[in-house]
């Protein structure tokens, strides 16, 4: 089984980063307001980043790390750029 750690960008601009073994299933849901509470007010919401990990533990491990990440480095990472 696959994981993946994703970045969202908000209608509002802001970024949100999460992690899940259903990308496009997330993504949906955030998107029909059943998602996470911080996304639920902020749709709609745009995939703008993605990588897959081949477990749990480290999927929850780069989560982490990219929230650990200012703005300008999220959207380095977002262009490619990290």
């Amino acid at each position: 089984m696959s994981y993946f750690v994703y970045v969202l960008r908000c209608a509002d601009d802001t970024l949100y980063t999460g992690w899940t073994t259903d990308i496009e299933g997330r993504l949906t849901a955030h998107n029909r307001g059943i998602g996470a509470k911080y996304t639920r007010s902020r749709r709609p919401v745009e995939l703008v980043h993605s990588e897959s990990l081949p477990d749990k533990q480290s999927a929850m491990r780069r989560e982490w790390a990219i929230k650990q990440m200012s703005r300008a480095k999220k959207l380095a990472l977002i262009a490619g750029n990290p």
